[in-house]
């Protein structure tokens, strides 16, 4: 990540400061099986919490790669799961009045199990289903708050309608 100030010209011509965190693009995945979503729990040391949220990541040493690519290996590093099929739903924009970092979403299903291969950093990371409805009952409570993942779960229920 990078941060910078950058001036600018705004229209009517007085001069702006603008404050932009550079971050790598990501992939995050809604791994849906049945009525059942995969999460993952980790610490997000900004909020000093842990939340539940949806796989999701960047390539290792800022590499390029392909998103569907990128969201496979994530989906496989934090959760086990391999998909045989993938749908994207679409782009997201994570902050975009502070940062560049974009992501796309991608629904992964007819899925098989085997073990995480979580890097040092994703030790303490946990795994679970939780059904669609119990989903919405977390995020309606406040418990679920990840908004990429809130997102992206808005991006599958508008796939659907």
């Amino acid at each position: 990540m990078t941060l910078r100030e950058d001036t600018f010209r705004r229209a009517d011509g007085s001069e702006g400061l603008y404050g932009v965190v550079d971050k790598p693009d990501y992939a995050l995945v809604l791994a849906l099986d049945g009525d059942r979503l995969a999460m993952v729990e980790q610490y997000r040391y900004p909020l000093g919490l842990r939340r539940w949220e949806f796989p999701q990541g960047t390539a290792p040493d800022r590499a390029e790669m392909p998103a569907q690519e990128l969201a496979a290996r994530e989906l496989r590093e934090e959760t086990g799961l391999r998909a045989a099929t993938w749908t994207y739903l679409g782009l997201l924009d994570v902050a975009p009045g502070v940062s560049s970092q974009r992501g796309r979403a991608f629904l992964a299903t007819d899925l098989t199990e085997g073990r995480p291969e979580r890097e040092a950093t994703e030790a303490d990371m946990r795994s679970a289903w939780v059904t669609r409805t119990e989903f919405e009952a977390r995020a309606r409570a406040g418990e679920i708050t990840d908004a990429q993942s809130l997102a992206a779960y808005a991006l599958l229920l508008l796939r659907s309608s």
